[in-house]
Order: C-alpha cells, then structure tokens, then sequence
C-alpha cells in the first residue's frame, strides 16, 4: 500500500475516535463529572505524546533552533484563531455544559465546527508526518490521539445537545471531521516527503505546540470545572498510561 494512503487511513482512525466520542456523548447521558474526568485522562495523554514523541522527534530531526521556533509559531497560531473563533461563540465547543444555542449567538454552530478543525488538524498532519521518518507510523501518536478524541467527541457533543443543536449537525460535523483529519494526514506525508529534517522537525514542532495551546485551553478548563481536586489525579494517570505505550 502507498505510504500516503497508509497515512491517510491512520488519520482517518485516529479522527474516527471523535464519532464515537460524539456517539456516547449524544445517545447516553454521561454525569458531567465522569465526563470531566475521561477529558482530564485525555489531556494527560495528549500531553505525554506532545513531550515524548512530537518534540523528541522534532528535536532529534532538526535541534532545539526549529523545535523553539515550531512550538512557540504554532501556539501563537493556534491562540490567535482561538481568539477569533472565541468572539462567535466557540469558545466553549470541548465543554459539557456552557456552549451558547444559535439562538443566543447566532453563527456559534459554524465557529464550533471551524474549532474543531482547528483542534484536529495538527494531530492528523503529525500522524502522516511520522511515516516519513521511517517508513512506519507512531504508533503510539496515533493511539495518544484516538484515546484524546473519544472524550474531546464525547464532552462537546453533549454540551451541543444540550444548547439544542441537532443530531443532524452533531453528527455530519465529527463525520466531516473524521474524514478531514484522515485528508490532513494524508496531505502531511505527500506534502512533506522529500523535506530536510529541519523542516519536518519545524512543522511537528509546530503541531505540538498548537496541540499543547489546545490541551491547556480547551480541554483542561473542562475537566477542573467538574473533576476539581481528582484532575490532576486523573490526568498523571493518562499521562504515564501514553507514556508506557511509548516505551512498549
């Protein structure tokens, strides 16, 4: 199989994670808390990953130079969209029960859908990225970020239900992302082939800086909101469960 289709089927796993998220989130009602506390396991994950396989790589491919200036480009980037994207109503899209209805701001459902590409993108372009190193891809990056997917789908699409959306636009948006983050991880392994290492160590470094924006913006607020004082419990937890993985 060509590597780029490899690639592009691993982002599409990883996104499809987001649907089953959604899924649980939508049909089964979840207690905010045990919500809180499985996006508290995913943050930890998501940041074990970041530490240990993003910035590594980025730093064995291409030194500390690329490395500082990715990571600190993509959370400038990253903080800046999140800003705009704030002001119509996204800025709440990962929580369980503070996102706004249409009807209390009008054009927040196509901020939240906009955010969560902006959320998904850099994860998909790091997977496809990673085949290029060595032909195989991380395989602890993909299961870091399918095991971050389940509770970002599962939190944001019940606080969508419960401002009213409908199942309609829930699920044609984690579809529409899942098949997006497959065609990110795909357009990341074709675009980037052939790149010097110092380029591919700036965009990884790039992805995980935007990620790492993302973790302590979206999805930390979230689970302290509910989980309280067990947070940092339950994050170490997810933390040193990817961590185990990457040493596997």
């Amino acid at each position: 199989m060509p590597e780029w289709l490899q690639a592009g089927g691993w982002g599409l796993l990883a996104g499809s994670a987001l649907l089953v998220g959604a899924a649980v989130g939508w049909f089964a009602r979840v207690p905010q808390r045990v919500i809180a506390s499985i996006m508290a396991f995913g943050a930890g994950v998501l940041l074990s990953a970041v530490s240990f396989e993003m910035i590594a790589e980025a730093h064995a491919q291409g030194g500390m130079l690329p490395t500082v200036l990715g990571a600190g480009g993509g959370a400038v980037v990253y903080t800046l969209a999140n800003l705009a994207l704030a002001r119509h109503g996204a800025r709440n899209r990962k929580r369980s029960g503070s996102q706004p209805s249409e009807g209390e701001q009008p054009g927040s459902g196509s901020a939240i859908a906009v955010g969560a590409l902006l959320d998904g993108i850099p994860e998909s372009v790091v997977i496809g990225a990673s085949l290029l190193s060595g032909g195989t891809v991380s395989l602890v990056t993909v299961a870091a970020v399918f095991l971050s997917n389940v509770p970002e789908g599962l939190s944001s699409a019940a606080g969508m239900r419960q401002a009213g959306r409908s199942r309609r636009f829930v699920f044609l948006l984690w579809v529409g992302i899942a098949l997006i983050s497959g065609a990110a991880a795909l357009l990341g392994n074709s675009v980037l082939g052939g790149a010097p290492p110092e380029v591919l160590a700036g965009i990884t470094a790039l992805a995980a800086g935007a990620i790492l924006a993302m973790i302590t913006d979206t999805m930390v607020p979230e689970a302290f909101e509910n989980a309280h004082l067990l947070v940092g419990l339950i994050t170490v937890a997810g933390f040193l469960t990817a961590f185990a993985l990457s040493r596997a």
